[in-house]
C-alpha cells in the first residue's frame, strides 16, 4: 500500500496568529506532526500543505515535503480540511503519483505521536476499514447538557431518566482532531468518514489537546514538561 501523511498548516490564523509555527516548548507547532509521521516510518510521503512560503521553509527543514502552495480558495476560513486533501490528492495524480490512502495530521495535536499513527493504521489494516478517526472520552455527559428557560430556568434541562449516576452512564466519545485515515478511493466517493466500514481510535483525554488558543499551548506545554 502507498501511503501519504498530509500536515494542514494554513497560515491564516485569526485566533492565535502564526499558531502552526508558533514555538510550543521551543519547537515550531508543527514540526510535532512532521516529525510524528518521520518516525512512524509507515510514509511514501509526508507533505505539508500551506498557503505561505515561509511556513513551506520551516516545514522543509524538519522534513517534510512542499510540492506547492494552496489554492486561493483553500486558504480561506470557509475552506474545510477535505478541501485541502482533495487539492492534494488532485495534485499528486496529476504529476502521475497515486496513493491507497492518506493520513490528515493536523498540527494543532502535538501530544499525538508515532505510536499513535501506527496503532490507527494497525487498526485501519487489521480490519480492513473504510477509515479510522482518533476520538477520546468526553469529559461529562452530554445527557448532563442542556438548554436554559428564561431567567435561567431548569425546566426540561435534562430528563429524570437522565438522571442516573455517572458511573452507570456509557462512556460518549468526541472526535479530537488528531488522526484520520482513509482509503483514497472511499474517500473520494463521497468525502464522508463516518459511516459503515469506519472506526475509532481511541486516545487519551491527555494526549487529545487540541491546540486553538494561547491556554492550550500553555496547557500542551505542561504536559510536555510533566512527562
Amino acid at each position: 500500500m502507498k501511503n501519504i501523511a498530509m500536515i494542514p498548516a494554513r497560515s491564516g490564523s485569526k485566533g492565535l496568529k502564526d499558531k502552526n509555527i508558533r514555538l510550543l516548548n521551543g519547537k515550531p507547532l508543527l514540526a510535532y506532526s512532521i516529525e510524528a509521521a518521520i518516525q512512524s516510518k509507515l510514509f511514501d510521503e509526508i507533505m505539508v500543505s500551506t498557503d505561505s512560503s515561509y511556513y513551506a521553509d520551516i516545514a522543509e527543514k524538519y522534513g517534510a515535503k512542499v510540492p506547492f502552495l494552496r489554492s486561493e480558495g483553500n486558504s480561506s476560513d470557509s475552506a474545510s480540511s477535505w478541501d485541502t486533501v482533495q487539492e492534494i490528492l488532485s495534485f499528486y495524480r496529476n504529476a502521475g503519483e497515486e496513493f491507497d490512502s492518506f493520513c490528515l495530521l493536523q498540527p494543532t495535536s502535538p501530544l499525538r505521536n508515532e505510536e499513535d499513527i501506527i496503532n490507527a493504521y494497525d487498526i485501519y489494516k487489521a480490519k480492513e476499514a473504510v477509515a479510522v478517526v482518533s476520538v477520546c472520552e468526553v469529559e461529562h455527559s452530554p445527557l448532563w447538557c442542556g438548554h436554559l428557560g428564561e431567567n435561567g430556568s431548569l425546566a426540561g434541562f435534562i430528563s429524570e431518566r437522565d438522571t442516573i449516576q455517572r458511573q452507570a452512564i456509557r462512556p460518549f466519545y468526541r472526535i479530537n482532531g488528531a488522526i484520520y485515515i482513509a482509503g483514497v478511493n472511499e474517500f473520494e466517493k463521497d468525502r464522508f468518514l463516518y459511516r459503515e466500514g469506519s472506526y475509532a481510535y481511541v486516545m487519551s483525554r491527555e494526549k487529545s489537546v487540541d491546540i486553538d488558543c494561547l491556554g492550550d499551548f500553555q496547557y500542551a506545554e505542561f504536559l510536555m514538561r510533566s512527562h
